[in-house]
């Protein structure tokens, strides 16, 4: 069986580092078989590539793609706390869109995030999800992903 990490490779993702909390929280935490990350910026070294609200200053296209980056780095996240190949299946993600007040498509916003986990675990990707429009995110962030994964067994961290 293959295994994720040689799965991302197969079609060519790198996980990035994992990003830096912007406050008092870890990126990530394990409950028995499941792994819980705090929602995930779409940092790209330590930077918003773009800032504002969708439908605004930042297109819905813009926004998918940066909720694409928040996945990866939450993935980053479980990786480093557990290792990405002890994913059994991907449960649970939620998605919230900074928007302007007229904007209605966080769904296809948040599909950014949706396809990423599919592209890479096939079934084992396809999830409960929440997308959720808010006023306004930590450093002006456009969109900010949280996810929750099963894992197959109950190691509790990669020594």
């Amino acid at each position: 069986m293959a295994t994720w990490t040689k799965r991302l490779a197969e079609i060519g993702i790198e996980l990035p580092p994992v990003a830096a909390p912007v406050a008092a929280y870890v990126p990530a935490t394990q409950v028995g078989n499941q792994v819980w990350t705090s929602g995930q910026l779409p940092l790209v070294d330590g930077t918003l590539p773009a800032t504002g609200k969708v439908g605004l200053e930042v297109s819905a296209g813009q926004a998918a793609e940066l909720a694409r980056r928040c996945a990866l780095n939450a993935l980053a996240a479980v990786d480093d706390l557990v290792g990405i190949d002890r994913v059994k299946r991907v449960v649970k993600i939620v998605g919230y869109v900074a928007s302007d007040p007229g904007f209605v498509g966080q769904p296809a916003v948040v599909n950014g995030a949706s396809e990423l986990f599919t592209e890479i675990f096939g079934a084992a990707g396809e999830h409960a999800r929440s997308a959720v429009g808010v006023a306004a995110l930590p450093l002006n962030a456009p969109v900010e992903v949280e996810l929750v994964v099963e894992l197959n067994d109950e190691i509790f961290r990669r020594e």
